[in-house]
């Protein structure tokens, strides 16, 4: 019986097992290109592209001056968190890009094998680029919500 046993172990040990055999596409998109799809996607649904072609907003908003009567022109729909300008929504998706990017070029910034100045040139603007979008994404909320975080 145990010389049984054994020999079923062996066959067990014997068998081998190979990977199904896959082509692989020949062409693949440059990582170039696919970085750019992806920020471009990233802007149209960060920027209420979808809203906008569902509600279809105003390009942009217009106030009447109380003193003059002179009708000016709004960037941002005061008072309605949930309700936005095309160019509202435009601008400050462009900010949330901004300061993706920025991210993108600081973890450049980490790569050992650039040279120094290029490496500091791309942490530079990288953090620039995320300070002056974080910076910009809140004084975009201050304006659209003016009692917000104070």
């Amino acid at each position: 019986m145990s010389n049984k046993l054994k020999a079923k172990e062996s066959n067990v040990e014997e068998c081998e097992l190979e990977a199904p055999r896959c082509r692989r596409p020949t062409t693949l998109p440059s990582p170039t290109l696919t970085l750019t799809l992806i920020l471009l996607t990233y802007f149209a649904v960060v920027s209420g592209l979808v809203y906008d072609v569902i509600v279809e907003p105003p390009g942009i908003g217009s106030t009447q001056d109380p003193r003059t009567g002179a009708v000016k022109p709004v960037v941002f729909m005061p008072g309605r968190v949930n309700g936005q300008y095309i160019i509202e929504g435009i601008s400050s998706g462009f900010m949330f890009l901004l300061g993706g990017v920025g991210l993108i070029l600081m973890d450049l910034a980490l790569d050992k094998n650039r040279a120094r100045s290029v490496r500091v040139s791309f942490a530079a603007f990288g953090i620039s680029a995320v300070v002056i979008g974080y910076v910009m994404a809140m004084l975009f909320i201050r304006i659209k919500i003016p009692s917000y975080l104070w």
